[in-house]
């Protein structure tokens, strides 16, 4: 499909060179600026973060608040801590760490309790405190592992060579998990930077797959768009392509059968990532027993 007026969210209007639309990771290319505090959502935002970042963000949370309950028992006074080793101020200022700690987790071994008002009444705090933050940690933990998302390997080039006595564009995609992907259904584009009235404007061409869709993905998945006369790539040249800074927009949809959703997962690939005249070697083989071996290693195996 070619439509001077089609666009897929990127925008056509075109004001310098774009590094690619579509990062890696299958995330957009897009940085927000002038975003307000309110408009964000914590629990989305927790939920959607890397895990290293979210364990990281954790531990320091829950460092920092007993930390700060550690400092009001040394505010109220060491002395209104039974059992605490008041010999130096690092001893009295650990004593008051651990206390909080077991207060804010609820353990309370017995060595260490309050005495006097203000104390007990900043430990029954610290208590609730506690149990609404394991609440909620609990809750974020059971989110991101609720959740439904595609973890799809892709090649890291794509290929034109001939195919059924004409060239194609090819490229190809396995599912890294176990789980069951069904109706998994394949779309991509050409984005490149074309002149309309005396201005670079992108321009976008939705390019037809040999086999849009499949019913199963246990295997490698070759995604192939042959390049005949009404393709867009039809005639182009490795230097054609980098002149028109082409870019294939890639978008990927399946069915979870593990967690009855629909998942997706997004890629791009530049004209510097297209090689030519290479084809795709097999990645999957027989076993000895008679199984299918599927070897993602070999995703980028090539000849």
């Amino acid at each position: 499909m070619s439509d001077s007026s089609f666009d897929p969210g990127f925008t056509r209007m075109y004001t310098g060179p774009l590094r690619r639309a579509i990062n890696k990771d299958g995330s957009f290319n897009v940085m927000r600026r002038g975003a307000r505090i309110h408009d964000l959502h914590i629990y989305q935002f927790l939920v959607s973060l890397p895990w290293p970042s979210f364990i990281i963000l954790l531990i320091a949370g829950y460092i920092a608040m007993n930390v700060g309950f550690a400092m009001a028992y040394l505010w109220i006074g060491i002395d209104k801590l039974a059992g605490a080793n008041t010999a130096t101020f690092t001893t009295s200022a650990l004593s008051a760490f651990f206390f909080s700690s077991q207060t804010f987790t609820t353990v309370g071994y017995g060595t260490l309790a309050p005495l006097g008002m203000w104390t007990n009444a900043v430990a029954s705090f610290e208590a609730m405190v506690g149990l609404m933050s394991f609440a909620i940690a609990t809750g974020l933990l059971y989110g991101r592992f609720s959740r439904a998302s595609a973890r799809l390997v892709f090649s890291d080039n794509m290929v034109v060579t001939r195919h059924r006595d004409k060239p194609a564009l090819m490229f190809r995609v396995a599912n890294r998990r176990s789980t069951t992907l069904m109706e998994v259904e394949a779309r991509i584009m050409l984005m490149t930077v074309v002149l309309q009235e005396g201005k670079p404007t992108r321009k976008y061409d939705v390019l037809p797959l040999e086999i849009p869709s499949v019913y199963f993905l246990p295997l490698t998945w070759t995604i192939v768009h042959s390049i005949t006369e009404k393709s867009p790539l039809f005639g182009k040249t490795a230097a054609d392509l980098e002149a028109v800074q082409a870019e294939v927009l890639v978008l990927i949809k399946g069915y979870d059968d593990s967690f009855r959703q629909t998942v997706h997962a997004r890629y791009s690939y530049r004209h510097d990532e297209l090689l030519w005249e290479k084809r795709f070697t097999p990645a999957f083989h027989i076993g000895e027993k008679g199984d299918m071996v599927v070897d993602l290693t070999k995703i980028n195996a090539m000849e």
